[in-house]
């Protein structure tokens, strides 16, 4: 027991000590997430050659199917009817995978203007 009380009390005087350094080692950035879409990963970043006008366009673009993936979203979640709530479901994955598709080739072209 006397050894039990020891140990306890060596860790309860060391803890914060650790924690002490832990909170002081300097953090590293995080980084950006891979395998996410270009505007929740990369951001502006992948726009460098586009012109304003372009970049209003990407964006718009952008933003129109963010709302229409969210408004798919509101209603399979207040449908009721649970061959309805299917059909919007199905309906919400096509759009995704639409755009997956749309987003996997225009990588392919950028990978292909990289090589040259």
């Amino acid at each position: 027991m006397k050894h039990l009380y020891k140990s306890t009390a060596t860790f309860l005087l060391l803890l914060p000590l650790s924690m002490m350094s832990f909170a002081a080692d300097p953090q590293k950035p995080a980084e950006p997430m891979k395998g996410m879409g270009m505007h929740q990963g990369m951001g502006m970043m992948g726009m460098g050659g586009m012109t304003e006008e372009q970049k209003d366009q990407h964006l718009r673009s952008m933003q129109e199917h963010m709302l229409m993936m969210h408004d798919l979203s509101n209603q399979i979640l207040a449908e009721k009817d649970p061959a309805k709530k299917e059909s919007l479901k199905k309906q919400q994955l096509e759009l995704m995978k639409a755009h997956h598709d749309q987003m996997k080739e225009h990588h392919q072209q950028k990978m292909q203007e990289h090589k040259k």
